[in-house]
């Protein structure tokens, strides 16, 4: 087994140990993997993601120029106890090598940071409305947890994250200690977890959260930095709440303040205006959508009567064959249904050239021919896709090349059928 460094300091960023295992390169990328005697790489586990850094062979001096830095890019907890370290390298280190290890900084701390705050977070929804965390996802730009709940409103949401920053400006002591499961079944700890060991390692926060894990953590709740609550959503489980803290949180509400303004100045207003300047747009929009929609019945209406109008009869019936190069999809199917029902015995060919080129075809109920079939025609020699009922078809063509020959063809063939 590999002896977990980060289980006694999380700001352990530089660590030796020696390569016990080396594992042949698998799967697509082709990495190594290293095992070491003893680590400080944190491996993705308990929601929290691995850390990445370097690993270097003792062998070849710190001072040089030449000194191989071996990226680690992934780091695994496998069922045998071992965190197995994946570099990028065509060639890895033998067994025995001694190593220097040396852990991205930056990334250990945002992780912390994250991970602490989640335990605040949960700390203050349990102390609050008694509504346990079930699960916790760290990802690249946010974080998540899972509340056991059938019901969540913004006011809890509100009182929870107020409650963990107040944690957070205290700046409380977080200590670790490492209890047996008899030891932990009489502390009051949020969460025990379900497989059995031989010693638990407890997160505590000075009076206000002591639970199990075995993540890394800030020594302080004041390095948490804020904790910012971004979303939330109704999952199978319960509720899921987002979350950011640090940095990350500083950023996110950086970005939400840009948008906001760029928004704020396309309506001339103040960034709090915003919502009720695109409640106003959104009311106008529908207004507009409404009217645009009763205008172009109309339009159908009276273009339906002129093209009846000027088509002849032909052995009992009128057949219509229109294209369009500047009517899109939507009112050419429209016009179509307008002339079928104007009269009670018209056949509609119709087709559109602008863009998102297509075709309708439809007849007035009791005429012999069968759209739908015609459509299948019609998509077979245009390369597109589409169908419909007997009375009526729509189809889709990549392009506008040939509309016109196939819907003047198959009007041919139907002058002959009948």
């Amino acid at each position: 087994m590999t002896e977990r460094l980060y289980y006694h300091d999380s700001f352990l960023y530089d660590f030796d140990g020696e390569i016990v295992e080396v594992m042949p390169p698998s799967g697509a990328d082709g990495r190594h993997g290293i095992v070491l005697d003893r680590t400080a790489f944190y491996p993705t586990s308990g929601g929290q993601v691995h850390d990445t850094g370097w690993i270097m062979p003792e062998s070849q001096p710190s001072s040089s120029e030449s000194t191989e830095k071996l990226r680690v890019s992934g780091v695994i907890d496998d069922d045998r106890g071992r965190v197995v370290h994946y570099i990028e390298a065509e060639r890895a280190p033998e067994k025995g090598t001694r190593v220097r290890g040396s852990i991205d900084g930056r990334r250990r701390l945002d992780h912390m940071r994250q991970h602490s705050g989640q335990h605040v977070l949960s700390a203050a929804f349990v102390r609050l409305f008694n509504f346990p965390t079930v699960s916790f996802h760290m990802g690249e730009e946010s974080c998540s947890i899972d509340l056991d709940t059938p019901g969540l409103t913004s006011e809890q949401v509100i009182a929870a994250e107020g409650l963990a920053n107040q944690i957070v400006l205290e700046n409380r002591p977080v200590g670790i200690r490492f209890v047996t499961p008899d030891e932990a079944r009489n502390l009051e700890l949020r969460k025990i977890p379900p497989v059995e060991k031989d010693k638990l390692r407890l997160i505590d926060i000075s009076e206000f959260d002591l639970t199990a894990c075995g993540g890394t953590h800030v020594s302080g709740t004041g390095q948490i930095g804020a904790i910012l609550l971004r979303k939330t959503e109704k999952v199978r489980q319960g509720w899921r709440v987002e979350f950011v803290c640090g940095e990350r949180a500083v950023g996110s509400a950086r970005h939400d303040y840009a948008v906001l303004t760029e928004a704020a100045g396309l309506f001339s207003s103040h960034i709090w205006d915003v919502p009720q300047q695109v409640r106003k747009l959104q009311d106008e929009t529908r207004a507009l959508r409404k009217f645009t929609q009763d205008l172009q019945e109309q339009i159908a209406d009276l273009q339906a009567q002129q093209l009846l109008a000027v088509t002849p009869e032909k052995s009992g019936r009128k057949l219509v064959v229109q294209i369009f190069a500047d009517r899109d999809l939507g009112f050419t199917k429209l016009l179509v249904q307008r002339l079928t029902r104007l009269e009670a015995r018209v056949v509609a060919l119709l087709a559109t050239t602008a863009d998102n080129p297509g075709l309708v075809f439809g007849q007035s109920a009791g005429q012999p021919f069968d759209m739908g079939a015609l459509m299948k025609e019609a998509m077979s020699r245009l390369g597109g896709r589409g169908g419909g009922s007997k009375d009526l078809a729509q189809g889709g063509a990549p392009n506008a090349d040939g509309i016109e020959q196939t819907v003047k063809d198959l009007a041919s063939g139907l002058d002959s059928a009948a």
